[in-house]
């Protein structure tokens, strides 16, 4: 999506090989206008995959997501990080270990929001090593539902995760796939 790429390249900021600052417009300050476009993009990617809930985790993805579920016209899920009091019954967990944050929480699904013969739309703000998608999918199939595909809004497709996603039989969209990074530079698919 030329729009997001030319976003990262105006106003993020690669601080190493690693990280890219992008909070200024993706999620500690969210540009509304772009999430729609974005939510635009990702329904034209999917919507011949007959899907009928959006999940994501909690919290970066929440804006892309909820701009997708409204152009598909499908709820919403929202993963947690971490369990809540009203989280009591019918509760899917499982164990996943954040690059970024360098430890492990579980990923928390209230078993009723899913239901068997779903077909989910995982959005994910970063896809860089599948751990979280990984996870996700876990919770997805768990409570019967399939992943009919996973958007990512921001790809380090240097690392691991497209790979083993895509390997793994997932289909896999991302708008802005990074091929290399470093400070002060992000290079994208199809640049030299």
């Amino acid at each position: 999506m030329k729009e997001l790429e030319d976003r990262i390249r105006a106003e993020g900021k690669a601080l190493n090989e690693d990280v890219l600052r992008v909070d200024m417009f993706l999620n500690h300050q969210v540009d509304c206008r772009l999430m729609d476009r974005i939510g635009d993009e990702f329904a034209r990617l999917f919507q011949e995959d007959g899907i009928t809930r959006v999940v994501t985790i909690e919290a970066s993805g929440i804006a892309p997501a909820a701009m997708t579920a409204l152009k598909m016209n499908v709820p919403l899920v929202i993963l947690k990080k971490s369990a809540s009091v009203t989280l009591n019954s019918s509760v899917l967990q499982t164990e996943v270990y954040s690059f970024t944050k360098q430890n492990t929480y579980q990923l928390t699904l209230k078993g009723e929001y899913i239901r068997p013969g779903d077909r989910v739309l995982l959005i994910d703000d970063f896809l860089a090593n599948g751990e979280a998608a990984f996870g996700a999918s876990r919770l997805i199939e768990k409570a019967g539902a399939t992943v009919a595909g996973i958007g990512a809004v921001i790809c380090k497709a240097f690392q691991p995760g497209l790979e083993k996603l895509r390997n793994a039989g997932y289909k896999v969209e991302a708008l802005a796939e990074i091929t290399a990074m470093g400070e002060g530079f992000v290079r994208f698919a199809g640049e030299n």
